[in-house]
């Protein structure tokens, strides 16, 4: 793009500046939510009298299986976790006639009035935020934040900031909501500590840790169940085919991960951040905490703060390490002794870093006399809570819109839908990839979930690409692609509403226009140039991960 576009569009012109006018000037969003709702009941009542279903093969987890909880970015079941029962859960391949379902019959409006108070206990994000902030609060509260990000900017080269932000998000995956919630924030004051925008450093933050989410450097403990799910259906393919690992994908996702950060890392420095101009102070809301550079004795005391803070963390490190690392230790999972894939200190992984953040922050308050009491750290943890009074509430509407919509099977109908509409496409085996990968982008829209949308279209697919001689391998490869750029834009992302928060910390008029139309470019270039890669990575015939072609032998 042009230097007179990007100027352009960076006056409120252009297409993304009319995304942006039209999407600050709807509703607030829970009044979205809201009609969303009603809309749902309605459209549930239609599709049910009309007798719309579907029959088609799902993936289901046996009964004795431990209960799913998913921890992926864009699930709309944000993660409550559980001490695991095994290492991942058993899945059987069943034929299922999926039927619309409507709310307005008598069953619907019994689900509807007595499930209120369960869905939104359920709704595990509004924990997962709660408890992350314990630790954030108090770091941001005590300086230790702002003190990180002056030292962070001092010795990183300015040139690779974005990079590094983009790529921290990416590995952030293994712990999504940590990302979210700490990672984003901490990207928007490295950029204003540096003169530059900071929703440019929310756009980078938010990107590294959603936009390919389902890749990474690290083996994730999704990785486990989308392998167990695979391997469940190629038994009833190719019984005596070898079984999938965790490991099959692991070279494209490491590749993945850096070729996104970089696709990223220039987007946003070439493109978003121009958009954006000149940030100007003034933007901020009046009661925005300004940001201070500390002179003189305020410089020592904030040396001595982050030595003080990085003793506490290092005994606070000591202890996590004791529990995990020793042979039988409580955060190993109790069966196998595993600690990175499905164990006590995976699912625990984000309290562990709140606290961290805790300890941290505690440190730093009594080095450089920034919290003097514990009446100070109560404060900082109930002023940080005060800030999330309405996001709160407007995950109360989500959390009854997602129940509704899934009771009445809506989005199980569309998904199997389209799948089934690709399946019958009549293409070569490439085209039908990159389909697949687009596939898996739409429905990403209405099923942000790693896991759901796999125990869905898996059974479909996998056969069928077997059949064309294509590897499981590859399928997986390709819904990786198709299931991450959507999510920085998709209302259904359960963090969205943090995302505006964090901008309006920055610019008193955000809304979701704002996040829409800068992230947009994200989702549509990461897309493109990610298909591209994979093509290139398939054409090119090297194997996905050890051992792992991308034909069939």
């Amino acid at each position: 793009m042009s230097a007179d576009a990007v100027q352009a569009d960076s006056g409120g012109r252009g297409f993304l500046g009319w995304i942006e006018r039209i999407g600050n000037k709807i509703p607030h969003p829970a009044m979205i939510f809201l009609g969303l709702i009603f809309g749902v009941i309605i459209l549930s009542a239609i599709l049910a009298w009309a007798g719309v279903s579907v029959t088609t093969e799902v993936a289901e987890p046996k009964p004795t299986a431990v209960v799913q909880t998913d921890t992926d970015a864009g699930s709309t079941y944000p993660s409550v976790e559980r001490p695991p029962e095994q290492a991942v859960p058993d899945y059987d391949i069943e034929t299922e006639t999926i039927k619309a379902k409507s709310l307005l019959s008598a069953d619907g409006i019994r689900h509807m009035f007595t499930t209120v108070v369960q869905n939104f206990n359920d709704f595990g994000v509004v924990a997962v935020i709660l408890v992350a902030m314990i630790g954030v609060g108090v770091a941001e509260e005590a300086g230790l934040i702002a003190a990180l990000i002056r030292k962070m900017v001092q010795v990183a080269p300015a040139s690779a900031i974005t990079f590094i932000i983009v790529l921290l998000g990416g590995i952030s995956s293994v712990a999504s909501d940590a990302g979210y919630l700490v990672l984003i924030p901490l990207g928007a004051a490295a950029f204003v500590s540096m003169g530059r925008h900071p929703l440019a450093g929310i756009a980078a933050a938010y990107a590294g840790v959603s936009a390919a989410f389902f890749v990474n450097i690290l083996i994730t403990p999704a990785d486990g169940i989308i392998t167990e799910v695979s391997n469940e259906i190629i038994s009833g393919v190719a019984p005596n085919a070898p079984p999938l690992n965790v490991t099959q994908n692991l070279f494209f996702s490491i590749g993945s991960t850096i070729f996104c950060a970089l696709v990223m890392t220039v987007l946003t420095e070439k493109y978003v951040e121009p958009r954006l101009g000149k940030w100007d102070a003034s933007e901020r809301p009046a009661d925005a905490p300004i940001d201070h550079v500390p002179t003189g004795d305020e410089l020592s005391h904030e040396s001595r703060g982050l030595k003080l803070a990085g003793l506490y963390t290092l005994g606070a490190a000591a202890i996590v390490s004791l529990l995990t690392f020793l042979p039988n230790a409580p955060l190993r999972n109790p069966e196998t002794g595993e600690i990175f894939g499905n164990s006590p200190f995976m699912s625990s992984l984000l309290f562990i870093i709140s606290m961290l953040f805790l300890a941290a922050g505690l440190g730093y308050g009594r080095g450089a006399s920034t919290l003097t009491g514990s009446t100070n750290v109560v404060n900082a943890i109930t002023k940080t809570f005060n800030g999330l009074g309405g996001l709160i509430f407007l995950m109360l509407l989500i959390a009854q819109f997602i129940a509704f919509f899934n009771y009445s099977n809506m989005s199980r109908l569309a998904a199997t839908g389209l799948a089934d509409l690709l399946g019958r496409a009549d293409i070569g085996a490439l085209p039908l990839l990159v389909g697949f990968i687009i596939l898996v982008f739409v429905i990403d829209i209405i099923m942000p979930g790693v896991i759901p949308k796999w125990a869905i279209i898996a059974p479909i697919f996998v056969p069928l690409f077997y059949n064309l001689g294509i590897a499981p391998q590859t399928v997986i490869a390709a819904y990786r692609v198709g299931d991450g750029p959507v999510n920085v834009i998709t209302p259904l992302m359960v963090y969205l509403p943090f995302i505006i928060l964090v901008c309006q910390r920055y610019r008193a008029n955000s809304g979701m226009g704002t996040v829409v139309s800068m992230m947009l470019p994200y989702t549509v270039i990461v897309l493109v140039a990610w298909t591209l890669f994979f093509v290139g990575w398939y054409l090119l015939g090297i194997d996905w991960g050890p051992g792992a072609p991308v034909h069939l032998p």
